[in-house]
C-alpha cells in the first residue's frame, strides 16, 4: 500500500510559485524549492516530476489566483473608466520599485511576463499557460470596453477589441516599467493618458 503524502499540495505550489516569481525559473535551484516548500528533493520530483513541471503547475497557479484578482477587479463597480483605472492602478501599486511601494524584497513584477519573457520562447507548455492569461485578461478589458462603448462612455470609432489590445499593451507594459520605476505618479499618469485616449468625444 502507498504511504499517505504527509503534506499539503497546495501550499507547495503556491509556495514554489513565490519562490518562481521572485527568482525565475533559472534562477531558482532544487535547493531553493525544497527550502521554500520544506520538501526534500525525492519527495518534490517524485510528487511533480521535476523543476519544470513544478514550474508550469506555479504558473497554472498563478493563473488561478493573480489573474483572477486582475479579472474581478474588471467585473467590479463602477463605469468602464474607473473599472481599468483600477486595474492599472492595482498593478502600479503592486509593481512600483522600493521606495514606492515595491516593499522589502523589491518589486515582482507580472509573473507571466517574467515567465514570457525567459521561457515562453523555448518552452511551448509554457507559451501555451502565459498565453491562456494574457487572452482571459484581455477577454476582460474586451467586457469592459463594449460595455463602455454601449453607454457612450468610450469612443466607437475603432471596434471594442482593438481598443482592447491597446490597453492590454499599455497594462503589461506598465507593469514591466513598475520594475524598474521608483516613483508611482509617472507611470499612473501614463495609464491616465492611455484611459483618457478612449474616452467618447
Amino acid at each position: 500500500m502507498a504511504r499517505p503524502r504527509q503534506f499539503d499540495e497546495d501550499r507547495v505550489i503556491s509556495a514554489a510559485m513565490e519562490t518562481f516569481w521572485r527568482q525565475g525559473y533559472e534562477g531558482t535551484s532544487t535547493r531553493d524549492l525544497c527550502e521554500s516548500t520544506g520538501l526534500g528533493p525525492s519527495s518534490l520530483y517524485n510528487t511533480f516530476g521535476g523543476k519544470r513541471q513544478l514550474y508550469l503547475r506555479a504558473l497554472e497557479r498563478y493563473y488561478e489566483t493573480a489573474t483572477t484578482e486582475q479579472v474581478e477587479l474588471l467585473s467590479g463597480p463602477g463605469t468602464g473608466q474607473e473599472r481599468l483605472r483600477a486595474l492599472m492602478a492595482h498593478a502600479i501599486d503592486a509593481d512600483v520599485a522600493p521606495g514606492g511601494g515595491g516593499g522589502a524584497d523589491g518589486p515582482r513584477g507580472c509573473f507571466a511576463i517574467s515567465a514570457a519573457i525567459e521561457a515562453a520562447a523555448l518552452d511551448p507548455d509554457v507559451r501555451k499557460v502565459v498565453r491562456r492569461t494574457f487572452d482571459r485578461v484581455e477577454d476582460a478589458i474586451h467586457t469592459v470596453v463594449a460595455e463602455g462603448q454601449a453607454a457612450g462612455e468610450i469612443r466607437t470609432g475603432t471596434d471594442a477589441r482593438t481598443l482592447a489590445r491597446q490597453v492590454l499593451s499599455s497594462y503589461y507594459g506598465l507593469r514591466v516599467l513598475g520594475r524598474v520605476h521608483e516613483q508611482r505618479d509617472p507611470l499612473l499618469t501614463t495609464a491616465l493618458a492611455t484611459l483618457d485616449s478612449l474616452r467618447a468625444r
